[in-house]
């Protein structure tokens, strides 16, 4: 008796490539759907925190700079000598503020202290710190990330630094002018 030989291996393989192609075809079509999003590069986010430094340290004031991304997650963070070790965590929380909300930090703490239910904002999760200092990184129309200041004497000292951290990356500005 002879046998003949399946051919269900042959079958196999070519299901198998038919599958994959459309497959490779769909995810294709399916990636022209993703949303495209900028990156904040971790040079710019470098020379926000290096100008925002500078410009305080000019006025003698010693801070802590942080910058986030979009999604607040810390790209860059620098501690001056003598910056007290509170001004680490409040400098990254106002950048994450900033970033989340997108919109400067002392706009949140004014409209808090007008409208007194939005108070339970400060509450929404624990790395919002609304106070003075945090700004939106915006380039381009889009927000791309946040930086905050803490150490200055004042919230507005901090958001000027803050500013000069933007100007310095060419970012769009956010407080009328900067000190």
């Amino acid at each position: 008796m002879i046998r003949r030989k399946s051919s269900g291996g042959a079958h196999a393989s070519i299901t198998a490539f038919c599958l994959a192609a459309t497959i490779l075809f769909a995810a294709g079509t399916w990636a022209d759907e993703l949303p495209k999003e900028s990156v904040l590069p971790l040079s710019l986010a470098t020379k926000a925190v290096q100008g925002a430094m500078e410009a305080c340290k000019k006025d003698g004031y010693r801070v802590s700079v942080s910058v986030v991304d979009r999604a607040g997650v810390l790209r860059a963070m620098g501690r001056a000598d003598g910056a007290g070790s509170h001004t680490v965590d409040s400098s990254r929380k106002k950048a994450y503020t900033a970033a989340s909300s997108r919109r400067p930090t002392t706009e949140l703490a004014e409209l808090i202290a007008k409208v007194p239910t939005l108070q339970a904002l400060r509450e929404m999760n624990p790395d919002i710190l609304i106070l003075g200092g945090g700004l939106p990184i915006e380039i381009s129309g889009e927000v791309v990330g946040g930086i905050g200041v803490g150490g200055a004497p004042g919230a507005h000292l901090d958001d000027a630094c803050a500013q000069a951290g933007l100007d310095t990356i060419g970012a769009a500005p956010k407080i009328p002018s900067a000190k």
